[in-house]
């Protein structure tokens, strides 16, 4: 059994509504463009909807009675409720199968994206090789901290080929895939061996802060404009 647990509480503060205000001019914004993506996953068995802004329930209510609402407390909706706090509630309202957990600020992951990285997680977990999975940005590039270089020697080579330079990983926070015997276990939305899932293009673009919310605006208008 696959779950869906989309989490949209209120109070965004980098981004004031970025659930629901207008979006390239579609209102209901990102939660409605989510939410229609997701009920298209054809390996989902359940949707639910973990929010305290009556707009989302009213949005959702409105698209589909597929979708189950869980109000969630204030104490666990706070901008400075930690992500770990709301791990440790997931097996408190999801008894059994599989947990995806996704975010409406990844509004290019479609319904197709979705399928594969189940598809990928459950074929892993037959054949024992990873235990969970979670979507990243692969990064080999030029990267440094305040000391200098740490994913290339420049002792060695100052400027080398950026198709030789060490993978890096930048989760990007679009999917997570995780048993609830896991998030039980571990206390976390992975477990001790994920497969890292490398989105590329614009499924990888994640909104964050208002520059992002505009950009995305752009090439959502961009992708629908035919």
């Amino acid at each position: 059994m696959i779950t869906v647990f989309l989490p949209c509480r209120a109070g965004s503060e980098r981004v004031p509504d970025k659930n629901t205000k207008s979006f390239a001019g579609l209102e209901g914004g990102l939660l409605k463009i989510k939410l229609n993506q997701i009920l298209k996953i054809n390996l989902v068995d359940k949707i639910i909807l973990s929010t305290n802004d009556p707009r989302v329930m009213e949005i959702a209510l409105n698209i589909s009675d597929r979708i189950v609402i869980d109000v969630r407390s204030e104490e666990l909706s706070l901008s400075s409720t930690s992500t770990d706090d709301l791990v440790k509630y997931i097996p408190s309202i999801i008894a059994e199968g599989h947990v995806l957990w996704t975010h409406t600020t990844s509004p290019f992951l479609t319904n197709d994206i979705y399928n594969e990285a189940i598809k990928i997680y459950l074929e892993n977990l037959e054949i024992g090789i990873h235990d969970s999975l979670m979507t990243v940005n692969k990064l080999q590039t030029f990267l440094w901290d305040k000391n200098g270089s740490f994913n290339y020697d420049r002792k060695i080579e100052k400027w080398p080929r950026t198709q030789t330079i060490q993978e890096l990983y930048e989760i990007n926070s679009g999917i997570f895939i995780n048993s609830i015997e896991n998030y039980a276990k571990f206390q976390d939305r992975i477990a001790s061996n994920p497969y890292l899932m490398n989105t590329k293009g614009h499924a990888s673009f994640d909104i964050d802060w208002p520059e992002d919310f505009e950009l995305a605006e752009m090439i959502y208008k961009k992708l629908n404009s035919n």
